[in-house]
């Protein structure tokens, strides 16, 4: 059998890969990349490409779900295969299946950790990352698909007192992201449908738009403040705080401009 490395690409661009995983991908006869769960810069694959001399594949969501490419290519006798994603490669499902499915198929396998967006998000707000309850995800409505577990978790979270990170849905295929000021409109929504004013036009609500690029931009105002500006091109997350330390109320007056008001 061959090798399966499972690297994780990091945050923004090309750059943000670490010296092992870049390494690594210059031992590998085949690599395979997704870019269906989160979105990296323009141009990201042919800088990698460049550093490594080496041609990468780049496959659909269904490829990797179905996973008998990478698997067929990885079980062949002394192949190296890298299967590289943004962020950190396994905080997406799809791709722990994957490792299982070569597990069983006893192709060796190893990690190499990048950046993710489940810790950046909270330090650049300069939350407590232990004081994070469930984190979950907003997906676009569709025709009568429309469904409320994100408002589900946040209110969970907030009975706990617990901070909730809020990642926004992704139609790569599309080139369609979800903006930060949809996610509240969705959030919005529900709460008048439930009228238990868990999420209010005055909801305390941070976002950070662009994690990990120069560009990142981070702000928190009540939700009614936050729907009208702009945040700019993708990703976008968002962070719907609990119970604050003071130093969590004081971070978030220097770093993200929260209204003082709002924390007192």
């Amino acid at each position: 059998m061959g090798k399966l490395i499972f690297i994780g690409l990091g945050l923004n661009d090309g750059q943000d890969i670490s010296v092992k995983g870049l390494e690594a991908l210059k031992t590998c006869d085949k690599i395979y990349a997704e870019f269906y769960t989160s979105k990296m810069a323009k141009g990201t694959i042919k800088y990698l490409e460049t550093l490594i001399n080496k041609r990468i594949e780049i496959l659909t969501r269904s490829s990797v779900e179905h996973g008998e490419q990478i698997i067929n290519m990885a079980k062949q006798e002394g192949k190296v295969v890298a299967f590289i994603a943004p962020g950190d490669i396994l905080t997406a499902t799809t791709h722990v299946e994957l490792m299982l499915s070569a597990k069983k198929e006893n192709i060796t396998t190893s990690v190499i950790h990048g950046q993710s967006i489940v810790t950046a998000v909270p330090g650049l707000l300069g939350l407590q990352f232990y004081k994070f309850g469930r984190t979950t995800t907003i997906a676009y409505p569709e025709g009568d698909y429309f469904p409320e577990s994100p408002y589900d978790v946040l209110k969970e979270n907030l009975h706990h007192g617990l901070h909730t990170l809020i990642l926004l849905d992704i139609h790569a295929e599309e080139k369609r992201y979800m903006t930060a000021n949809e996610g509240i409109e969705i959030l919005l929504e529900i709460n008048s449908k439930r009228k238990d004013d868990i999420f209010t036009s005055k909801t305390l609500t941070c976002v950070v738009a662009r994690a990990g690029a120069k560009d990142v931009f981070i702000l928190a105002d009540e939700a009614k403040k936050l729907i009208t500006k702009d945040f700019g091109p993708p990703l976008h997350s968002i962070v719907v705080p609990g119970k604050l330390h003071f130093k969590e109320s004081e971070a978030l007056i220097e770093l993200a401009i929260a209204p003082k008001k709002l924390l007192q």
